[in-house]
């Protein structure tokens, strides 16, 4: 073993923290708890009110307001902060930069449109999957900002031409829509968004990012609707998000590079939000899990289509190192084409060029609960069998679960399950089928073949640095 790897896995020890004796045998029969997460501070500005009209702005859709708006943003911040109005017309711009103190509000009937030129929005670092790659900036995005954000009710449209994925060809990262990074008490509030083929709002390193009340539609390719990226306290409340990819999906990082750095999403409440999505799941979380993900809580919730799952957890050996304490309850879920619920740490996403070697490497997951779910037509509860039994997920609670399913629930690899007050009926099998599983509730299952896994990525000849 490496004196690296040697110190990872002491590192993740104490991290985990070590209880011996008779408490550690109370607390291993114990149902999970999860943690609570902790809530986002609000951002504040100045009280300043400035309007673009007034520093050149015409509305008009016709000519680039790109100097206009950013002069106006640039002006509030110098002059202390507070609040920058878009009025009712159509604004084309390119990117624009949002600054500390100010926000802007886009007024009803205001539109802010994404000029299709590419030069239009600067190259920088951006992240990409879990990657920090040169690419350019967002339409609206930010850096290094505290107590800053975009409120509605206006509108705003990104260039469609502009979508999609960076190719061998054009190795640039596309523009995002809304993009704040390394910012702190950020809000997005009360508009609405159009954008295909890429992210639309990817708050990326922030601290304390409240998002409410916002209708998001991005259907078509990779377009997801808000990537939550190695953030701490996000909440996401009030949202209506159809997406062509993920509604939602959490991130922290790919392979050593995100590893290395070790900036955890943790602490993210998604409450009261509706979601449909036309590719793949409508929350996940992963699969770029480097630097981990936790204290997830999810309330009140409708799931309206998904072509995949509802909920997506997901990871792959070489990423490392943990999903733990994610908590959902009160959902509905309809127009699934995958299932509910999937557990697959053993091949999600593509594998990283540099990713962690060893057990490091290999996810840890712990305290999934669950609670008061209803079903309509749902194909498969849940598909929990690609876990890796080098590290079996060590808390899983599934209660309360009504409505109609064709399949039940598959699990693998799993300690401390506790399945309680599943009632649904149209199941076309057996209700569980399991394989080293233990815990409560598992009476009846069907014992299956074990499941293949891979096993861990080898250390590499030379130990990886940042660069």
């Amino acid at each position: 073993m490496s004196k690296r790897m040697g110190r990872r896995l002491f590192l993740q020890s104490v991290g985990y923290g070590v209880v011996a004796g008779p408490l550690a045998m109370r607390l291993s029969a114990m149902a999970p708890v999860t943690q609570v997460a902790a809530p986002a501070a609000v951002a504040t500005v100045g009280d300043l009110k400035l309007n673009v009209k007034d520093y050149g702005a015409v509305g008009d859709g016709v000519a680039k307001e790109t100097t206009a708006l950013q002069r106006t943003l640039d002006r509030c911040a110098v002059l202390g902060g507070g609040e920058v109005a878009v009025p009712a017309g159509k604004y084309l711009t390119g990117a624009i930069q949002l600054r500390s103190k100010v926000m802007l509000r886009l007024e009803q009937g205001a539109e802010l449109v994404g000029s299709g030129d590419f030069d239009d929005y600067p190259v920088s670092e951006v992240r990409w999957e879990g990657k920090w790659i040169p690419g350019h900036v967002a339409l609206i995005y930010a850096m290094d900002a505290e107590d800053t954000g975009v409120v509605g009710p206006g509108k705003i449209t990104g260039n469609d031409a502009l979508g999609g994925r960076p190719r061998k060809e054009s190795p640039l990262r596309h523009p995002a829509l809304i993009e704040p990074m390394r910012c702190r008490r950020v809000k997005l509030d009360g508009f609405s968004t159009s954008y295909h083929l890429m992210w639309s709002v990817h708050p990326t390193e922030c601290e304390d990012v409240a998002i409410s009340n916002l209708t998001i539609r991005s259907t078509g390719g990779n377009g997801d609707g808000i990537d939550v990226d190695s953030c701490k306290r996000v909440s996401i409340d009030r949202c209506d998000i159809s997406t062509g990819d993920d509604c939602i999906s959490l991130k922290s990082g790919r392979g050593e590079e995100g590893y290395t750095i070790g900036k955890a999403t943790e602490d993210v409440t998604i409450s009261n939000c509706t979601f449909a999505d036309a590719i793949f799941a409508c929350i996940g979380i992963g699969s770029e899990t480097s630097a981990g993900i936790r204290r997830v809580k999810i309330t009140n919730c409708k799931f309206t289509a998904a072509r995949s799952h509802a909920i997506y957890i997901k990871s792959r050996p070489g990423r490392g190192p943990f999903l733990e304490d994610f908590s959902a309850d009160g959902l509905e879920a309809s127009g699934l084409k995958g299932g509910f619920l999937r557990f697959n740490f053993t091949n999600s996403g593509i594998q990283d060029p540099d990713p962690v070697p060893g057990l490091v490497g290999i996810p840890t997951a712990k305290n999934v609960r669950i609670s008061n779910v209803v079903l309509h037509d749902c194909p498969v509860l849940v598909d929990g069998a690609a876990v890796n039994p080098e590290k079996p997920v060590d808390g899983f609670a599934l209660i309360n679960v009504t409505g109609t399913c064709r399949k039940g629930i598959t699990l693998a690899n799993m300690r401390h399950v506790e399945l309680k007050n599943i009632h649904v009926t149209g199941l076309e099998g057996p209700l569980l089928q399991t394989y080293n599983v233990q815990g409560k509730g598992l009476e009846g299952a069907v014992t299956m073949e074990a499941p293949k896994s891979p096993g861990p990525v080898a250390e590499p000849a030379v130990a990886y640095k940042l660069h």
